[in-house]
């Protein structure tokens, strides 16, 4: 809104007739309500950070267990432990000494790359890697090793229950 100012200039009596001079001022209330409207809309309705999930997809939990016979030459287990740590075996537990190592580019995904291209040289079929993760393990060391896993392309993987057997390997290297 705008406002003309019309008064004379507060002289009265006689002298010379002058035009008056209007000034003018302009009302920004309404201009400062739209803006803080604006304001308000744009900041709920957008969306400041989108949630990230991760495609997981399991089998159905029915009465038969049907699983299909893995080599025990192709497959890697990962056991998941506490204080971001982890061990790692190829074949059955308790058939080859588990070896302790850690999350990063020198750790886990090195061996993920070079034990998955020894077992493609060896069989011809990629490398299956079996994840195990203790109740000392946390939330953020499964997510860590799932994204190892699509970091070198690894697309045959299960997450499985950990045995007794795996536990004590855990507690005998310190990491449960």
């Amino acid at each position: 809104m705008a406002e003309l100012d019309t008064s004379g200039g507060g002289k009265k009596g006689g002298g010379k007739v002058r035009s008056k001079k209007a000034s003018t001022r302009v009302d920004l209330t309404a201009m400062v309500d739209l803006a803080f409207l604006l304001i308000t809309f744009f900041i709920l309705t957008t969306t400041l950070q989108k949630p990230k999930a991760m495609d997981l997809t399991m089998p159905d939990k029915d009465e038969k267990n049907d699983q299909l016979p893995v080599p025990a030459s192709r497959t890697m287990t990962v056991l998941l432990g506490s204080g971001n740590k982890l061990e790692w075996y190829i074949g059955e537990p308790g058939k080859s000494a588990p070896t302790k190592e850690s999350f990063g580019k020198s750790g886990i995904r090195k061996t993920l790359l070079e034990k998955g291209a020894e077992i493609l040289a060896k069989s011809g079929k990629t490398m299956i890697v079996l994840i195990k993760p203790s109740d000392k393990s946390t939330y953020a060391d499964m997510v860590t090793m799932m994204d190892e896993l699509n970091i070198v392309n690894n697309q045959q993987r299960a997450i499985v229950d950990i045995t007794p057997m795996e536990i004590d390997l855990l507690k005998r290297d310190g990491i449960y």
